[in-house]
């Protein structure tokens, strides 16, 4: 079924909308939890909760790529439930390693916590990332929204796990540059 039927079954509040999400993108979303969390029992759950995500928010949105618009979702919810597994004790993991790796570009957290500063930012990160060499810009992409593991990288766009170290720190490097010419972070 097209993205664009799916989306209407949602505006039309028939249930066959999660059924025929579920089986276009249920895989997908999974993977994108699953990256995250290393949970199987976890991940499922946080698929459930994309769905009724979506359920809640179409209508009034209507999403104009729907696999991103699922892909956000489940990552937000992943995010969340990670963070509050991990609230007393930061464990180890792909999340933590890209939580890290990114720490150096972000000022600190007073600064995003205001919504309005965090939208501006994901603006400005968006913008980036659209900007930067096809290659560089899917690594960037697999490593810091998928969080997908260095090596899956690597195979994925036939690179050694150190070559995608590399692109990965001077993207940083240069994310940072970005950011600080745009205001967010200053040393």
């Amino acid at each position: 079924m097209e993205d664009a039927q799916i989306i209407e079954l949602y505006f039309q509040r028939k249930e066959e909308a999660i059924k025929e999400t579920d089986s276009k993108y249920g895989s997908y979303c999974f993977a994108i939890a699953e990256n995250i969390l290393h949970n199987t029992e976890d991940s499922e759950e946080c698929v459930s909760d994309t769905w009724l995500a979506a359920w809640n928010a179409m209508p009034p949105q209507r999403p104009t790529v729907l696999r991103m618009f699922l892909a956000k979702i489940t990552r937000n919810l992943s995010f969340n439930r990670f963070h509050a597994g991990n609230a007393k004790k930061r464990g180890g993991g792909e999340l933590s390693l890209v939580l890290d790796e990114l720490a150096e570009c972000i000022a600190n957290e007073s600064d995003t916590e205001n919504e309005y500063m965090a939208k501006e930012l994901e603006r400005c990160i968006r913008l980036f990332v659209r900007n930067l060499p096809e290659r560089e810009g899917n690594v960037f992409v697999r490593r810091y929204f998928f969080t997908e593991p260095v090596a899956v990288i690597a195979k994925r766009y036939h690179m050694t796990d150190n070559h995608v170290m590399v692109v990965l720190s001077r993207t940083r490097k240069k994310l940072k540059a970005h950011l600080e010419k745009e205001g967010y972070f200053s040393e």
